[in-house]
């Protein structure tokens, strides 16, 4: 088992949740110093090294044209410093006791996968459909030959890779939790297809807690049918959308993330700091982030132990997610044709994803109970509530669907202020 896996997997077993930050820097030493905070900081943590625009998209020269002119970037140019470079950077910090993982976002990544296998990176992240159709205008097709190619390489390596997939978090929001776990099962498939034996599937919070606990119940049964045989887990995201503009309703959402992963039995949290919404975390920012949530999973596992844990929704999505996954495998004979298959005939569709495979027939609300419905379905084989309360899509009203958990936390935040100043 990659150490990466197998880190994972001991924090669990002693009843400790995994939290890991989304921290990327351009410049060396502050990209060290970021990892050595993170592996030092009071929290059951992994390192993590996002990459810069320009590396996500292949634009090599530009990468290391900013490194030659010291310009600063938005992440760590892993290409531009080479598999030396990289290598010592891992070197220095990583180990058994604190495994490290490379971001990237980038839709064709095969020259990156190079370099990570040949610097004995622990783990990387991605998929042929998740860092595809949100990301530019690489074709479908395309991206997925890429990434069996790069699924391949990772599965050859001489020190064993681990890949998590990014299909739980398509657009960050407003993607009903059906699809995100069907895609999420999908590209796990993918990859134990072309090789890989040591996975995570992803899911990224969304707005109702209820629904979620659902959801990712869902991912645990379909990933235990679908991906036997190899290690798998499953890494929640704090909400990826809008984040509320004050400080108390942005770690409230950060406490209730926390609280979601402990509740489902999630191994693995990615944790996004207050301050991302407006700018790159600080380090210091980072390793704050890292220790709250640790503090509130001791919490939160008290919780569960006592009994308190709160009761999932009941509202299908097992099965809507299951059948999405059996049409899918029914159209090729290797799960990258049946994904682009899918896409071409509308089987599966992103709700508010402009990216040209996909058919942009679907689409999703914030229902009248709080949770993502869908509201039109396209060519998907789900149901669309018949009784829908809810008003019709408009651009204001999509706007603020979007703002959603932003007005909401706030305004939690300011009520209780009022509160306690009329008290």
């Amino acid at each position: 088992m990659p150490r990466f896996a197998d880190f994972v997997h001991g924090a669990a077993t002693a009843g400790r949740l995994v939290v890991q930050p989304r921290m990327g820097f351009g410049e060396l030493d502050r990209m060290r110093a970021g990892l050595t905070a993170v592996r030092d900081c009071r929290a059951t943590s992994i390192g993590t090294v996002t990459l810069d625009s320009y590396t996500r998209v292949g634009d090599y020269a530009s990468a290391r044209r900013a490194v030659r002119d010291g310009a600063e970037l938005n992440g760590f140019p892993l290409e531009a410093y080479g598999v030396d470079t990289v290598r010592g950077l891992l070197r220095g910090v990583s180990s058994d006791g604190f495994p490290v993982q490379v971001r990237h976002g980038s839709p064709l990544p095969l020259e990156l996968f190079r370099i990570m296998v040949e610097a004995g990176v622990d783990a990387t992240e991605g998929g042929p459909v998740s860092y595809c159709l949100p990301y530019g205008r690489v074709p479908l097709p395309e991206a997925a030959d890429n990434w069996a190619r790069c699924s391949e390489l990772a599965a050859a390596a001489a020190e064993p890779m681990h890949l998590e997939t990014f299909g739980g978090c398509m657009l960050g929001q407003l993607c009903p939790p059906s699809l995100l776990v069907a895609l999420s099962v999908l590209e796990g498939r993918f990859f134990r297809e072309h090789g890989l034996r040591s996975v995570s599937l992803s899911y990224a919070q969304q707005v109702h807690l209820g629904q979620d606990l659902e959801a990712l119940a869902a991912l645990r049964e379909l990933a235990a049918e679908h991906l036997s045989g190899i290690d798998w887990h499953v890494t929640l995201y704090t909400y990826m959308g809008v984040f509320p503009r004050t400080p108390i309703g942005s770690y409230r959402l950060l406490e209730d993330s926390v609280r979601l992963a402990v509740h489902s039995r999630t191994e693995r949290l990615i944790v996004k700091t207050p301050a991302e919404a407006r700018r790159i975390p600080t380090i210091d920012e980072n390793a704050e982030a890292l220790e709250f949530a640790d503090a509130i999973a001791g919490r939160a596992h008290a919780d569960c132990v006592a009994a308190h844990c709160p009761p999932a929704a009941e509202t299908g999505l097992l099965h809507e997610a299951r059948t999405l996954v059996e049409a899918t495998l029914e159209l090729g004979r290797t799960v990258g044709a049946a994904l682009v298959t899918a896409f071409a005939r509308g089987v599966l569709d992103v709700p508010y994803c402009l990216h040209r495979d996909n058919a942009g027939e679907a689409r999703a609300v914030i229902d009248d109970r709080g949770m993502l419905s869908w509201s039109r379905a396209g060519g998907m084989p789900v149901r669309v509530p018949a009784t829908d309360r809810t008003p019709p899509l408009t651009a204001r009203r999509l706007t603020t669907m979007l703002a959603f958990n932003e007005r909401r936390y706030d305004r939690e935040h300011l009520a209780g202020s009022l509160l306690r100043s009329a008290a």
